[in-house]
């Protein structure tokens, strides 16, 4: 997988080149033989995101219960995904019960990497470290109305759909100009 990670960084700094600073010492360790993709590679690994937008140009946001922050469902990496997008696709749908065939992907790069620092946490004995979280866009293709989401409850405590131009993220224009394109 860490072939796919750097050819994946590789595609999205042509189109995002102010980023290769921050997004250098992902592509240092992918180049080693560390699994990337690991949760337990320190000091840092590669975390999936779906940025979900609906027909109406809304973006669901889940209420993440350890982190107590408005997010993007997502997660980590596990063994069967066989792409960082599949990745993304299957936390989408483990913790909002959104299906896979409810989506279907806007394009094959992430809309953002997103790298933020992960607070220590003891219960499950891990170090303060960083997530190289690649967010890939989906468009929900149907309704989302009643019963559209279905929580998973020791993850997510609740979810809300907003506006895309009501998103405080670094990569809500480019949300914005591919969905309006």
């Amino acid at each position: 997988m860490n072939d796919q990670v750097i050819s994946l960084v590789r595609d999205y700094l042509v189109a995002y080149p102010r980023e290769a600073e921050t997004l250098a010492p992902l592509l240092e360790l992918a180049a080693t033989d560390v699994p990337v993709t690991s949760r337990g590679t320190l000091p840092g690994h590669v975390t999936c995101g779906a940025i979900a937008v609906d027909m109406t140009y809304r973006v669901l946001q889940i209420h993440h219960r350890v982190l107590d922050r408005w997010l993007f469902p997502g997660g980590h990496v596990e063994a069967e995904d066989e792409t960082l997008e599949a990745a993304a696709l299957r936390e989408l749908s483990e913790e909002t019960g959104v299906q896979p065939s409810a989506v279907r992907p806007l394009r094959g790069l992430p809309m953002d990497i997103d790298v933020h620092t992960i607070p220590e946490n003891a219960t499950r004995a891990e170090p303060e470290h960083t997530h190289y979280d690649f967010q890939f866009v989906f468009q929900i293709q149907r309704s989302t109305g009643p019963g559209t989401v279905d929580l998973r409850l020791d993850e997510v405590i609740d979810h809300r759909w907003i506006p895309v131009s009501d998103l405080h993220h670094p990569a809500s224009r480019r949300i914005t100009a591919m969905l309006a394109g």
